[in-house]
């Protein structure tokens, strides 16, 4: 009764911007891997920061959770309305307010996706480097604290978030951060707030860091005869400090299913894809002494390019590596689970896994960012088999105590949603229960996100 009364207010603040049409909810539903269909009760398009903020305080005194929602390609269900209630899309709050070139920042909204910031930027000479592979919301690849293909050399939404605006459970609208390049004033704001997956607030606006764009960029590939060479080629090649803008590895599973899915003709074989960003003679030095480390582990069939077309059909068949693994089997979901260790443990976290799943009934294409040591497994399943779904979270979770024990992390970017919370209290310990205690300070009546992150009694 009480969404259902927030929802009648909601309604006659935003008109037709409410929506409770069946579609939409089930757009507002459904989740990138396996969880159900999980729909809000309805679905809010605002405008501005001071329809956020009446939309939180209406929604904030009748008890009704609120769920910021981006671009929907989040792998936990951290936008899944789980306890009901309404869908915040920002679809609408997707403009660039200013590019300040000078001090190589910008202020954008929410709702506009990096893709989009990128097109925007073209003719300035700078670029917004993180590339998490869909083309994801700002505001939600802040909430997620996401990363990716480029994280090795420009780091992730924690490093280039500089500042925000945000609408807190109670409806008051803060600052966090500034447009300056450091401070040390007082807590880090910013920092708590990204990352949190809208359990604290709603981003409605964002400062970000921009990087110039480099003047040659390279690309590369090479093959491995087994898994085991091609990482330990990965961190021999971060060890001696080439830098890199980009390094991928790609089992031969994954291998497989891409030359599958897009077309391509690589070997049968684990592979690695680099990118290298700088100079025309920066790059080409770049290219050459990768080639030279990778040859000493087996590398096969080394090419690199700087050719604009072949490096974007190169990253073309990598962003749509999981759609091609899913195409393995028809109709199949999958569990997609990540997991980021020290560079140092990164071959044996990957050799483990890959005899996790070796030994299960499923197939599980295992592939990633293994430069700054986080790789991903797909673990594919037949939607309604319990029996396969129970043995993949199994391998699931053996992957995050894996991580654990090799002084890693459950995740090093799909975030926590609903789908690892079991593992919090593992990593965390005691600091799970303050995680609590801030979002008790921030949001008492647990409406922002509620079942995502931390538990509350």
């Amino acid at each position: 009764m009480a969404i259902a009364t927030a929802l009648t207010e909601l309604s006659s603040l935003l008109g037709n911007r409410l929506s409770r049409s069946k579609s939409d909810l089930a757009e507002h539903g459904r989740s990138e891997t396996h969880f159900p269909l999980t729909p809000p009760d309805g679905v809010a398009y605002p405008e501005t920061t001071q329809e956020v903020k009446e939309l939180v305080k209406i929604c904030a005194s009748h008890d009704c959770p609120v769920i910021g929602w981006g671009a929907g390609t989040s792998l936990e269900g951290a936008g899944l309305a789980i306890r009901g209630g309404v869908a915040v899309d920002f679809r609408l709050m997707d403009q660039v307010i200013k590019v300040n070139q000078e001090d190589l920042d910008v202020v954008v909204q929410p709702g506009l996706t990096r893709e989009e910031l990128n097109l925007y930027l073209r003719d300035t000479g700078l670029f917004f480097p993180i590339d998490p592979g869909a083309n994801a919301s700002l505001g939600g690849m802040a909430s997620t604290r996401a990363s990716g293909t480029t994280a090795v050399r420009y780091g992730t939404m924690r490093d280039n978030v500089m500042a925000a605006q945000v609408v807190l459970a109670d409806g008051r609208v803060i600052r966090t951060g500034s447009r300056a390049r450091k401070s040390a004033a007082g807590y880090d704001l910013t920092g708590l707030m990204v990352g949190s997956e809208g359990t604290l607030g709603l981003f409605t606006e964002l400062t970000l860091k921009l990087h110039g764009r480099p003047a040659a960029v390279s690309a590369a590939v090479c093959a491995f005869d087994d898994m085991d060479s091609a990482v330990n080629a990965v961190i021999a090649t971060i060890q001696i400090g080439i830098p890199m803008a980009r390094i991928e590895f790609l089992d031969t599973a994954t291998v497989l299913a891409c030359n599958a899915y897009s077309g391509t003709d690589f070997p049968a074989q684990p592979h690695l894809m680099v990118e290298f960003h700088g100079s025309d003679k920066g790059v080409a030095d770049d290219a050459t002494r990768f080639g030279e480390v990778i040859a000493d582990f087996g590398g096969l069939g080394f090419k690199w390019s700087a050719a604009e077309a072949d490096r974007n059909a190169l990253w073309t068949m990598r962003h749509n590596a999981y759609y091609a693994c899913l195409a393995l089997r028809k109709g199949a979901r999958a569990v997609v689970t990540d997991i980021c260790v020290p560079i140092s443990r990164l071959a044996e976290a990957v050799e483990e896994t890959r005899d996790d799943i070796a030994a299960s009934p499923l197939d599980g294409p295992i592939l990633g960012h293994v430069g700054d040591g986080n790789f991903h497994a797909i673990l594919l399943v037949d939607p309604g088999d319990t029996a396969q779904m129970n043995i993949a979270l199994q391998l699931s979770e053996r992957m995050a105590h894996r991580a654990l024990r090799l002084g890693g992390t459950m995740t090093g970017e799909h975030g926590i949603g609903m789908g690892k919370l079991g593992y919090m209290a593992a990593e965390h310990g005691d600091g799970w229960s303050i995680m609590g205690d801030i979002k008790r300070a921030l949001d008492p009546g647990n409406i922002m996100n509620p079942g995502k992150v931390v538990k509350l009694n």
